[in-house]
């Protein structure tokens, strides 16, 4: 009996120390030098991520596509056109002008642009490397401007469709009928100023206009060729059967033809006032 109550008391004291170490406070790990006997609770504050280094993308999600505004435009818009094929307008006429200053455009300026035009407005463009497009866009027009003067109102509407190159030095003093074959151009100058100029056209190989200094010998204001039986109005003969007058057939016909060795006018009012201002004695010089 006395055994069986001495095993009891232990088994009793032994329960309650078991007891008391289940529910001490120490088990969080408040208590020093102790040890829980409870499982970790997890943290209450969110995990952590690694942060994103240089080398390593974004956590962000990206789709790879460029946003539109950094996408690159496929083409240049187009340079607006001032002037092209069919216009006709005062500064159509003032680029041809401009043209013929530096020598991209041999004609008379007509205010119409054609393929003429176009066409030297193309070669002035190639030599300045720009677009060949043969129309005036601003930057073709600007480096134009910028190469060429102001067109004088004789530049604008010249006296001949053809340009007059530099008189000739027997031309430079008195009276003189000034004819050039290179520009197939007349004009009458009195002590080296241009007094009026005119087209025009001369003898074929066969007939040939000569060449030479001459004086005016006789002048026929209604005279009809008596070889060819054809009008020659406002003669002025200078060599022989040879002389500058008026030719229907050169307006008609223009350099399609060719005269007998005469000096061909095709503008009848030029010639007319020409005629009545051109005195017997005067000098002519046909030159090339």
């Amino acid at each position: 009996m006395r055994h069986s109550s001495v095993i009891r008391r232990a088994v009793l004291a032994a329960a309650a120390v078991a007891l008391v170490a289940g529910c001490n406070p120490a088990a969080a790990g408040d208590g020093p030098g102790t040890v829980s006997q409870s499982p970790a609770a997890p943290s209450s504050s969110a995990p952590t991520t690694e942060a994103p280094s240089d080398d390593k993308p974004s956590a962000s999600p990206s789709t790879g596509a460029p946003s539109p505004s950094a996408t690159p435009t496929s083409e240049k818009p187009k340079a607006k056109v001032l002037m092209g094929d069919g216009d006709e307008s005062a500064q159509v006429r003032e680029l041809q002008a401009r043209l013929r200053q530096i020598g991209y455009f041999d004609r008379a300026p007509t205010g119409f642009y054609g393929s003429l035009t176009g066409g030297a407005v193309k070669a002035f463009q190639k030599k300045r490397e720009l677009p060949q497009t043969g129309s005036v866009d601003e930057i073709t027009w600007q480096r134009l401007v910028g190469m060429t003067h102001k067109p004088t109102k004789d530049e604008l509407r010249p006296s001949t469709s053809n340009k007059l190159d530099k008189p000739d030095p027997r031309c430079m003093t008195g009276r003189v009928l000034c004819i050039s074959k290179e520009t197939r151009t007349l004009a009458w100058m009195i002590d080296g100023k241009v007094q009026s100029s005119m087209d025009v056209r001369f003898g074929s190989e066969n007939t040939p206009t000569r060449e030479g200094t001459f004086k005016v010998n006789s002048k026929s204001r209604d005279h009809v060729s008596t070889i060819y039986h054809t009008p020659m109005p406002f003669a002025m003969f200078f060599s022989g059967g040879q002389a500058v007058h008026y030719s229907a057939d050169f307006a008609a016909r223009g350099y399609n033809g060719a005269s007998h060795g005469c000096v061909n006018v095709r503008d009848r009012g030029k010639i007319s006032a020409l005629f009545d201002q051109v005195k017997v004695g005067d000098k002519v010089v046909v030159h090339w």
